[in-house]
């Protein structure tokens, strides 16, 4: 395959102060084989966790102004572009501040950051402390609303029914994200920073929730790309993550799909290869498939 340079992604960690924001940080790093950049809250304490979080393949910044989103707009853009250059990541994650309005810097990334691409944005919840304080502040509703997923963290210091409490408040502000029961933030990765087409052919499963399966798509001639994007855009509720490579007739791209968000960049590849992700995926699997087949698609079963 023929190599070029593609949009760098990033994903966007948001939380409160000991929701496990850092320890999230910790685990992708810990797990990962990419050359990562990790902008972290200068109001924290930065220079322990850049000690812990700190590998040969990773590079950690403070963020400009405490969040990406300051009162000098073009600050982030200046640092980003600069950390792309020096450290050229394969992807960025961004640790935001609490307070910050995560729409906005969600609106400043899609409008500033040309060389990259939003993967996704993942909201921290403390289940412990919501139990406690259930009344939730406006900064943190805010964030809520505009994750893709949500870690309900640290539900062994919580029951049953506490923690179904904490995803029903949850689930009012944002009732499209997909949720994650979390001990330590003890989620794949893979489940939520893009997806590795040649390692994502199993079933995952954590404290008892729901499997996620994936299955591959390949198809060697060129695909209707209207009938694609209409089919795509008519997913089920299940279907939550995609990645890979489609060819069109008019060219071929890398392909994202996250929670009902596509994005197409060129890529130059020879045949389609996607690979689709959600949970009970066993209910809806035929209805897809035809779907996909009346735009050309066929599954190959491995």
């Amino acid at each position: 395959m023929t190599k070029m340079k593609t949009k760098t992604p990033i994903m966007l960690i948001a939380g409160t102060l000991g929701s496990g924001k850092t320890t999230l940080l910790r685990r992708i790093v810990d797990t990962s084989n990419l050359r990562l950049a990790v902008f972290m809250n200068e109001f924290g304490e930065v220079s322990v966790d850049a000690r812990v979080l700190r590998g040969k393949n990773v590079e950690v910044i403070p963020l400009p102004g405490g969040s990406g989103y300051s009162s000098a707009p073009g600050e982030f853009e200046a640092a980003f572009n600069s950390v792309l250059e020096r450290v050229k990541p394969h992807a960025i994650v961004v640790e935001t501040a609490g307070i910050t309005e995560l729409h906005a810097l969600v609106l400043e990334f899609n409008q500033r950051l040309m060389q990259a691409r939003l993967d996704s944005v993942v909201y921290v919840a403390d289940a412990y402390s919501t139990v406690q304080h259930p009344h939730l502040p406006g900064h943190a509703l805010s964030q809520i609303s505009a994750a893709d997923i949500v870690l309900i963290n640290k539900i062994d210091l919580v029951t049953m029914d506490e923690i179904k409490r904490v995803e029903t408040l949850l689930r009012e502000y944002n009732p499209h994200a997909v949720f994650f029961k979390t001990m330590g933030c003890d989620v794949d990765p893979n489940l939520l920073f893009g997806l590795d087409v040649e390692r994502m052919q199993k079933e995952v499963s954590h404290h008892g929730e729901p499997l996620f399966q994936s299955f591959l798509f390949l198809w060697d001639a060129p695909l209707n790309k209207e009938q694609f994007l209409e089919r795509v855009a008519r997913f089920p509720k299940e279907v939550y993550r995609a990645k890979g490579f489609v060819v069109f007739e008019s060219g071929s791209y890398l392909f994202n799909y996250v929670l009902g968000r596509v994005d197409l960049e060129e890529f130059p590849v020879k045949k389609t290869q996607i690979i689709f992700m959600g949970r009970q995926l066993e209910h809806i699997k035929e209805e897809l498939i035809g779907q996909l087949r009346r735009c050309g698609i066929s599954i190959l079963r491995s």
